[in-house]
């Protein structure tokens, strides 16, 4: 009976634990839809049926381009605006390369040939009988991102997206000092070749040699 109390009082001194319901991932952070709305009237304008086509008449907050440039400011915005203003492209810019122009890690800043100039070089340097000059080892990882089969077969609107969203990642890696791709060594100017005719001459030469020398 003694036993019994003592279990019933330790009971009622154990402190009760409530079930804690696991928390909720937390969402990441979108662009404010207002700002959203005024960024696709202002592409409109600049870019025309390139950019409709390319990312819809209207965007909402399920749309890429609200994820992609989530926590930017009305200021970055602009800024960024403005730099594709300075920049002059007919084509519209990836959502990736965007938002390097809104933060300042655009490829200009870093010392970098601009998204136009990278492309035209990379679809230069994927032909094979290019002799392959890169500018920088950036515009060479990219190339190598979007595939020289593809800078070479696709269409320009569909080679240029697939360019300038590895050209914006490569930005990025720059920036947070991951290695890039080694651009290849290029080959010597002169490269010998080897065939049973030239072996077989060197074989006798060197016959000819061992005989003098036994002589």
């Amino acid at each position: 009976m003694q036993a019994a109390s003592n279990l019933a009082q330790q009971a009622v001194r154990r402190p009760l634990t409530k079930s804690v319901p696991p928390s909720k991932p937390e969402q990441p952070q979108k662009l404010r839809q207002g700002l959203l709305d005024n960024l696709w009237l202002k592409m409109t304008e600049m870019y025309g049926h390139r950019w409709t086509a390319s990312f819809g008449v209207s965007a909402d907050q399920s749309h890429a381009w609200a994820a992609t440039l989530g926590g930017l400011t009305g200021q970055q915005i602009a800024e960024g605006l403005a730099a594709l203003v300075a920049r002059g492209d007919e084509w519209p810019p990836s959502a990736p390369d965007f938002r390097n122009l809104c933060t300042g890690a655009s490829p200009e800043a870093l010392g970098l040939p601009a998204v136009e100039k990278a492309y035209r070089e990379a679809c230069r340097n994927a032909h094979p009988a290019a002799d392959q000059r890169w500018s920088h080892p950036a515009v060479h990882h990219a190339a190598c991102e979007t595939g020289f089969h593809e800078l070479r077969s696709l269409s320009e609107e569909k080679s240029r997206k697939l360019f300038e969203r590895a050209y914006a990642v490569t930005v990025r890696m720059l920036l947070a000092g991951e290695p890039l791709r080694e651009i290849p060594k290029a080959l010597p100017e002169s490269v010998s070749v080897s065939t049973p005719e030239v072996g077989r001459a060197a074989l006798a030469a060197l016959r000819r040699q061992v005989r003098g020398v036994a002589v």
